[in-house]
């Protein structure tokens, strides 16, 4: 991957300034498309264009998921992960503290014959993987795979911290994804550095022994999984999303500069006692944080416009302390 793509991909130190807060109401801020505008810095919220006009006016229509099982796993929750609406060309599922199960044939059982595999990256319990239609693998172009691991273990042996990353040419659209798991130890407000330095080193760091300086940029990139970003300073859920860190590095320009996001609609997705959707009642009591995330960035030059469809946590899924978090995106050209 070129330079270009490099800045695409990653960016994520986007040492820029403090974003100028707009003096537009909230709600007129709201846009239903994400492209990289130049000016744009920081974390950019998109609204929500309900309706997915699959197979007709889109491009490629995508299913993100990112879910951080706590090591625990059944054919039960991979069905309803994956759901019954099958409305997209590819699935992205990004997993953290993944079990020693073979987590992608019941990931295959649950897409039954809709979906294959096309493409995995794994790093002990980090692991990626990308389905595709039936049949659809002569339309995969490229794929390539790679990992960066960070220190930190989580205090539990072989629960991977760092990033993985696919790059796939499907059907002519350049897309990466890169799953990550940054340090839990990290999740205080007081070390929240190094989980801003854990992320510029994912990003400079994942296919940088393969980059072509002629190469063509990506036309989306996409990150996914628990960032361990917290709350900062409150203890009150009300007024949770004033105080998230991971937008509010953003908007130091910190990490993540001209990407976007759909609105946290969703309750907080961490921290849950193990098979309930109560948030955590031992004795550390943990402010309840959306630590489990999906943020886009389409390249400003692709002529590709990305339009999100959903974005929502699955609070049904309750055998880990996370909740699983789901995104429905849409390319399409802009006739601009």
């Amino acid at each position: 991957m070129g330079s270009r793509e490099q800045r695409i991909m990653g960016n994520c130190n986007g040492l820029q300034g403090r974003r100028k807060r707009s003096k537009m109401p909230k709600d007129q801020r709201l846009d239903s498309s994400c492209t990289d505008i130049p000016t744009h810095e920081g974390i950019k919220t998109v609204g929500i264009h309900k309706v997915c006009e699959f197979s007709t006016g889109s491009v490629l229509c995508l299913c993100v998921v990112t879910w951080n099982m706590n090591g625990k796993a059944s054919s039960e929750d991979f069905a309803e992960l994956v759901g019954r609406d099958r409305r997209f060309d590819l699935l992205a599922v990004g997993l953290q503290e993944v079990p020693r199960r073979n987590v992608a044939r019941l990931l295959q059982a649950a897409l039954d014959e809709t979906h294959s595999l096309l493409g995995e990256a794994t790093m002990q319990s980090l692991q990626l993987f990308i389905f595709g239609p039936k049949n659809s693998e002569p339309s995969t172009k490229e794929m390539r795979i790679d990992k960066h691991a960070v220190r930190g273990c989580g205090g539990l042996i072989g629960r991977k911290k760092g990033a993985v990353g696919i790059y796939i040419n499907f059907n002519g659209i350049r897309l990466l994804f890169i799953s990550c798991h940054l340090s839990a130890h990290a999740a205080h407000a007081r070390n929240v550095e190094e989980r801003n330095s854990q992320c510029r080193h994912i990003s400079h760091s994942l296919f940088s022994k393969d980059r072509n300086p002629y190469a063509r940029p990506s036309h989306l990139t996409v990150w996914l999984g628990d960032l361990n970003y917290r709350i900062h300073g409150l203890s009150t859920l009300p007024l949770l999303t004033s105080k998230d860190q991971l937008l509010q590095e953003a908007e130091k320009g910190q990490v993540f500069d001209g990407y976007c996001e759909g609105t946290l609609s969703f309750k907080p997705t961490y921290k849950y006692n193990a098979g309930s959707s109560n948030y955590d009642t031992s004795y550390k009591i943990r402010v309840p944080s959306w630590t489990d995330r999906i943020l886009f960035k389409v390249d400003g030059y692709s002529g590709i416009d990305a339009v999100l469809h959903s974005y929502e946590s699955m609070d049904q899924i309750e055998s880990s302390d996370h909740k699983p978090v789901k995104a429905h995106l849409c390319l399409k050209f802009n006739h601009v």
